[in-house]
């Protein structure tokens, strides 16, 4: 994990962490800092006001941003996250993440039925 400067000579992003109750807790991270890096960062320093939730072991935090799971390699940096501007993500426990949907993979319509764009018809 990269080093925390309250002197302000490295940049840093400031991320708002969400729990599924809605309690909030603001931390700050290094663009280097990966997703796996910052759920660790959080379990060895559960918060305080937290104490009243219940801890789940540190490999089942997950991060969600806008929407998607960010899987344990993923940096701050990558997501192009501003420098000296609060994000908001949420964290939540999860034992496994949805997989990456691929291109060929069949998908379900609004009906609930599979779809594929590249299906063969026998005759």
């Amino acid at each position: 994990m990269a080093l925390y400067c309250i002197c302000g000579l490295f940049p840093q992003i400031n991320l708002k962490l969400i729990l599924v109750t809605g309690k909030t807790k603001e931390f700050l991270f290094s663009p280097s800092d990966s997703a796996a890096d910052i759920t660790q960062h959080v379990y060895d320093n559960w918060p305080e006001d937290w104490v009243d939730e219940q801890l789940p072991a540190t490999n089942i935090l997950r991060l969600i941003y806008q929407g998607r799971f960010l899987h344990g390699n993923v940096t701050l940096g990558a997501l192009q996250l501003p420098l000296g501007k609060t994000t908001v993500m949420h964290l939540v426990a999860r034992e496994h993440l949805p997989e990456p949907n691929n291109q060929g993979q069949l998908k379900k319509d609004k009906s609930g039925e599979s779809s594929c764009r590249n299906c063969c018809t026998i005759l």
